[in-house]
């Protein structure tokens, strides 16, 4: 394993000194930088065109950077050191269009398209939740994926605002109708909060996506609904969106869209652990937004949350560099 793909230590430089990357890894471009050894690139998409509420996301990779420096090498319940394991580096940001929807979508779609072609299996920090449709463009180009989603909404919403079709609330309604997702492998866990009438259900139900209502969530344990989602996506290639949203507001408040009874920070790690193995192609943590929590703490939780999705990302990546 090269040195040069080994975050900074604590040990070494102290964690409040320094440029804040990506949990200290180092930094590199795509364009300028010789990226072929890179395994796994986390990316921020600093955007939030598609928010319909309080706006904010736009700032939350660059939090994300600052708060991800107090992250360690090793996970203490699984044992893995994932920056040992694989050669992860700090991508840096998509050049996004902040006052055009459909042109930063694009230039999401071309950047992640990039990534695919050098295998890169790329970790996206957002951002609202409208980005995931243009990586989910990238990433499925092989064929339609299935998908494990943690969130508070199932964004299966035909459309807002006299139906406008691009926003944080659509993603997965389009992904789904432009054949991105297979639906029948598509696992949406601790939906809640109240509905504008239920015509997202409803599309759900008819499609074969599988909903997990907070209520069933805590009735069933995450044990056996992890089982269930596992099973549900089986050896499909998925994706992994995990919008901040998700955890309970009294742990997560830096968000635009928050919704009470969510479930705690412990129990979003215990889910994400019982990821490990399946063929996860890519994973997002969105919806952090900074000027809603001042303290921090929202992206706290969130690197913290990226973190684990990445040590779940581990076996597949080395499955794929193993062929």
């Amino acid at each position: 394993m090269p040195k040069s793909f080994l975050p900074v230590s604590g040990l070494v430089l102290p964690r409040f000194a320094g440029v804040a990357t990506f949990m200290r890894l180092p930094h590199m471009m795509l364009d300028s930088d010789d990226v072929s050894d890179v395994h796994v690139g986390l990316v921020g998409v600093p955007w939030d065109g598609g928010t319909t509420n309080r706006p904010g996301a736009r700032h939350g990779p660059r939090q994300l950077r600052d708060l991800s420096t107090m992250i360690r090498r090793i996970n203490p319940a699984s044992g893995i050191d994932p920056f040992l394991r694989c050669n992860c580096a700090d991508l840096g940001d998509v050049g996004v269009n902040p006052a055009d929807v459909k042109d930063t979508m694009t230039r999401v779609t071309d950047f992640y398209d990039r990534l695919v072609s050098l295998g890169i299996v790329p970790m996206t920090a957002g951002g609202d939740h409208l980005l995931s449709l243009p990586v989910l463009r990238a990433l499925a180009k092989g064929g339609p994926l299935g998908m494990i989603h943690f969130d508070s909404h199932t964004d299966l919403q035909a459309g807002h605002f006299g139906g406008f079709r691009y926003t944080h609330g659509t993603p997965f309604r389009r992904a789904v109708e432009e054949g991105l997702l297979d639906p029948t492998a598509v696992v949406q866990i601790g939906v809640r909060g109240t509905m504008y009438d239920g015509e997202d259900i409803d599309f759900a139900k008819a499609n074969g996506i599988r909903v997990i209502r907070i209520e069933e969530l805590m009735d069933r344990g995450v044990a056996a609904v992890m089982t269930e989602a596992r099973a549900i996506v089986g050896s499909k290639r998925i994706y992994v969106s995990f919008d901040i949203d998700a955890i309970d507001p009294s742990q997560a408040p830096g968000t635009g869209t928050p919704e009470i009874g969510g479930f705690t920070t412990f129990d979003a790690q215990r889910m994400v652990r019982l990821l490990e193995n399946l063929e996860i192609v890519g994973a997002d943590l969105v919806e952090v937004s900074p000027p809603l929590d001042p303290s921090g703490n929202t992206a706290w939780v969130g690197v913290s949350i990226m973190f684990e999705l990445l040590c779940a990302m581990v076996p597949a990546v080395e499955r794929r560099h193993s062929a």
